[in-house]
């Protein structure tokens, strides 16, 4: 017998079937809360069973007790959270067991399951198939005054309205990044009083309601839209060619080299947007931007310094940062240059830098600098601007061979410019703003230059005197000699080679160009004593 009970569970059945108990229902149900709703229901059992024939509808959880939620038992309780409310529609006797529910309430989610009794020997609970109830309701409503403000107290109304449920007490939580810093106890309660930060613009703040005694939970979220002045003003910079823009760390001020190109981006964090204006200096009630924009473009800053405000401003509030530009560059040199007056030899020189260097003179290896004088020499110093001026007057003490030296230099640089004064008559050579192993080299191929060209006029002026005729003869007058030449190729354009007995050449003078001058005042020949004397008179020889 054993065998042959077993083989409807192989082709698919089960043993409650086989032993003629079935349930047809619907497992799984959802009604909103307040409605109503009729869940058709029918079963089967053993007939040979007697008796009057009891059914029972029961909540899975209330297995504990023995109340039902709906039977046609007269003598059975009900409970009474669903007594008039759960009720059989059909008949018994036709294996009806449909369900009615009215006024569905969230706390009637849950599982229900069927039971039949008949005579005293029946009594069966149908397990493998119950009734899956869910009662869904409205979210809640939170309800307050817009728009939100930082730091203006608002109060927050969550409700939810559930006529039909007013049984079961409602249980309110709040939840969100807002409330961290408020009392947890203020945090149970329909009603909430929020101060809102810049920092809670975009978060969110959810209602969470729960049924007392049940399982069931409703919940609504809303999105923070909280309204706050500008705040946490920031510059970034960048130079031409490079596409990002960096930040810059500290805004108090910035150093930029001269003829620099840059952009300054301001950035601010407000709600609604600011209105980004740049600002030469502070800005006042009346002053005019210089730009609307967030990107203020500096092609050139003209100026040593200039101070540059961002202005953020919205309906709440507004906010300024400053930054200084500060253009600074290496000393310029502009000379030295010198000329000679009387049995003295001036010079002077110029530098432009920011900030304004400054000048300093060399003497060999002794320094002068500052404004004052002496019988030896005077010097001289001014400034204005980013220009620096200096001079320098020797009145005695001027030999060859002394290097006479010009140095401008700021904190970013340093440039410097030589005189060397050049051997025989006082004879100068310029060499401006020279420097390195470079300078040196092409310093020594001018003066090299220089040596073959005065060698070269000494030879033209011995093949013009007499024959026996020497440079010291005291009866001669003066003989002066002097080269003159333009500077070397290889040489900066500042270079130049100055002789103190002439002008500059004109323009139209060829490349090496050499002079001498001869005067001959009541000359006599030195012949033997024994030929006859012979009086010649020279009145003037030049030659060029």
């Amino acid at each position: 017998m054993v065998p042959l009970l077993l083989l409807p569970l192989l082709w698919g059945g089960s043993l409650q079937e086989l032993l003629g108990y079935e349930l047809r229902v619907q497992e799984s149900v959802v009604v909103k809360a307040c409605m109503d709703v009729h869940v058709p229901c029918s079963f089967s059992y053993p007939r040979y069973y007697s008796g009057e024939l009891f059914i029972y509808w029961f909540r899975e959880k209330d297995h504990h007790t023995n109340d039902a939620v709906a039977t046609n038992d007269r003598k059975k309780p009900v409970k009474p959270e669903t007594q008039g409310r759960f009720s059989l529609l059909g008949n018994p006797s036709n294996n009806d067991c449909s369900l009615s529910i009215r006024e569905a309430r969230l706390s009637d989610s849950g599982v229900y399951y069927f039971r039949v009794e008949k005579g005293p020997t029946l009594k069966y609970s149908y397990r493998e198939k119950k009734l899956n109830l869910q009662v869904t309701g409205e979210k809640p409503d939170i309800q307050f005054l817009e728009p939100l403000e930082s730091g203006r107290p608002t109060k927050l109304t969550c409700t939810l309205s559930l006529a039909c449920d007013e049984a079961h007490p409602l249980l309110f939580s709040w939840v969100g990044d807002a409330l961290d810093a408020m009392n947890p106890d203020t945090l149970h309660s329909s009603e909430l009083t929020l101060t809102p930060r810049p920092q809670d613009h975009g978060t969110n703040l959810t209602c969470l309601v729960t049924l007392q005694g049940s399982q069931v939970a409703l919940e609504r979220t809303i999105w923070l839209n909280v309204s706050y002045a500008p705040r946490n003003l920031r510059i970034s910079l960048s130079f031409r060619n490079v596409t990002a823009f960096k930040i810059l760390q500290n805004t108090s001020s910035i150093l930029i080299s001269e003829g620099q190109e840059l952009q300054l981006l301001c950035i601010a964090d407000s709600n609604p947007p600011a209105q980004l204006s740049w600002f030469q200096g502070s800005p006042t009630l009346e002053a005019t931007p210089i730009s609307n924009t967030e990107v203020l473009e500096l092609p050139y800053l003209g100026t040593a310094e200039a101070e540059l405000t961002c202005q953020a401003q919205n309906p709440l509030g507004s906010e300024n940062i400053s930054l200084s530009l500060i253009v600074v560059s290496p000393p310029q040199l502009l000379g030295p240059s010198c000329s000679q007056e009387d049995e003295s030899l001036r010079c002077s020189c110029s530098s432009r830098a920011r900030p304004a260097p400054s000048l300093r003179w060399r003497l060999g290896k002794g320094l002068l600098e500052g404004n004052f004088s002496n019988a030896s020499f005077e010097v001289s110093s001014s400034s204005a601007g980013p220009w620096a001026n200096g001079s320098l007057s020797l009145r005695e003490g001027l030999s060859s061979g002394v290097s006479l030296s010009c140095e401008a230099l700021n904190i970013h640089g340093a440039r410097s410019g030589s005189v060397l004064l050049l051997p025989g008559k006082p004879a100068f050579l310029v060499v401006g703003a020279l420097g390195g192993a470079g300078a040196m080299a092409l310093l020594s191929l001018c003066l090299c230059l220089l040596f073959f060209y005065i060698l070269k006029a000494r030879r033209k002026q011995a093949a013009m005197r007499p024959e026996g005729v020497d440079d010291e003869d005291p009866v001669m007058g003066t003989v002066a000699w002097g080269s003159r030449q333009k500077p070397c190729s290889d040489s900066p354009p500042d270079q130049m080679v100055l002789s103190p007995a002439e002008d500059a050449p004109p323009p139209g003078e060829q490349e090496d160009l050499h002079y001498a001058s001869l005067n001959f005042h009541e000359m006599t020949s030195r012949e033997p004593q024994d030929q006859e004397a012979t009086s010649t008179e020279y009145s003037e020889i030049k030659t060029s």
